[in-house]
């Protein structure tokens, strides 16, 4: 009885096991064709040599053309405040009214100076004409001397007063604080009613012009060495020699491009101590006052062309030692990195000349996930000014009839 059972269970056991394989291996047949994944897609574009500009990238801040610190050349009581506070004025146009009425009286009281003293110049002529003519009847040489003071201490008193009364129109003149040249204003320390000095400290207000306007830049004294080289050197057949020729263009602090290029106007010819950089001024047009003083922008300066191959940046990364890399889909569909020993910036992309040729296909989307080796299905696409895929509007469907 006991043999019968041992018997029954290793017939059993052996029933069980191979059952088990058979759908182990069932299983392994059905899974096989789930492991075979289609390749993963890809947006590439491909390389063409071409001339591509050269650029340097440079940081700045806008300060205004002009900029005045308005203060009165004399004193008063502010009777008028004429502009609104943060427009635009033109040259001679009227910001402060000071009270006028004591200059007003100075003027009256000069000019009637001036009268009292021309009237004494006629009397004083007759007197000398008639010491003259007595000359030879008696008349003694010292009444003649004094005759000729007389006369021209009146000349002296007119003069005098004639430059008394100058002053004080002046000093009239001045009660009114006109803008010196075109700008805007900014917001006024003083109100109807401040007494105000001559020449004081603090100034009524600040006027800026503002268009044209300047964008200082700073940049390190050996990179700029490198700049005026490289803008000397021209790298291309369409540069016009000299820096003030280089094109630039500025990104505002939203990011949007400023729509007209600016020019060099100079250039510091002394290397700060402290930060080791050379101030560069430029000059931008300014007509719809979009930039104002103060505000922080970048600029890139196109210093010459070059032929190459033209990779975004967005495409690109940079290893360890600092070299550009870039990954494309080789042979077989497969992807591969690439890396450039040198690489020149120009624009939104890196200019390469090496290990690249016309025809190769770059992964410009999505290869931060993509492992080296990978099969993947390449999908041309084309690229924006930033460097960003341009979205392919799907076609509209066909209706049914």
């Amino acid at each position: 009885m006991a043999k019968y059972f041992t018997l029954s269970s290793i017939g059993l056991v052996l029933l069980l096991a191979a059952s088990g394989c058979s759908d182990q291996g069932k299983k392994q047949e059905g899974a096989a064709p789930a492991a075979e994944r289609p390749p993963q897609p890809v947006s590439v574009i491909t390389m063409t040599k071409g001339v591509q500009p050269l650029t340097t990238i440079l940081s700045g801040r806008a300060e205004a053309l002009q900029s005045a610190d308005i203060r009165p050349r004399v004193g008063g009581v502010i009777k008028e405040v004429s502009f609104k506070e943060g427009s635009f004025v033109k040259a001679g146009d009227l910001l402060y009214k000071i009270d006028d009425a004591t200059y007003v009286a100075a003027v009256d009281e000069a000019r009637a100076a001036l009268d009292k003293a021309e009237a004494s110049v006629p009397p004083a002529e007759a007197n000398l004409q008639r010491y003259e003519r007595l000359a030879n009847t008696g008349a003694s040489q010292k009444d003649y001397e004094t005759a000729q003071a007389t006369l021209l201490e009146a000349k002296a008193s007119v003069a005098q007063s004639r430059a008394a009364l100058q002053t004080a129109e002046i000093n009239l003149a001045f009660t009114d604080v006109r803008a010196p040249f075109d700008g805007v204003t900014s917001a006024t320390n003083y109100s109807i009613g401040n007494l105000v000095t001559a020449g004081q400290t603090d100034s009524l207000m600040t006027l800026r012009k503002i268009n044209p306007i300047y964008i200082k830049l700073n940049e390190s004294s050996v990179n700029l060495l490198r700049l005026r080289a490289a803008i000397a050197a021209g790298n291309g057949s369409n540069h016009v020699p000299g820096s003030e020729k280089a094109d630039i263009r500025l990104k505002m602090e939203d990011g949007q491009d400023y729509p007209s290029a600016g020019k060099i106007d100079m250039s510091e010819m002394a290397v700060s101590t402290t930060t080791g950089t050379v101030s560069i001024r430029t000059l931008f047009d300014n007509p719809q006052n979009l930039i104002l003083p103060g505000m922080y922008v970048r600029a890139t300066i196109t210093v010459g062309e070059e032929g190459g191959y033209a990779i975004p940046q967005r495409a690109a990364t940079r290893n360890a030692s600092g070299e550009l890399m870039a990954k494309f889909v080789g042979a077989a569909n497969k992807v591969e990195t690439r890396t450039f020993a040198t690489s020149k910036l120009s624009g939104n992309n890196w200019l390469v000349t090496d290990n690249v040729k016309d025809g190769d296909k770059l992964i410009v989307d999505g290869f931060q996930w993509i492992m080296d080796g990978a099969v993947v299905q390449p999908v041309p696409v084309q690229l924006d000014a930033k460097g960003l895929v341009i979205e392919q509007k799907a076609p509209a469907a066909t209706p049914k009839s």
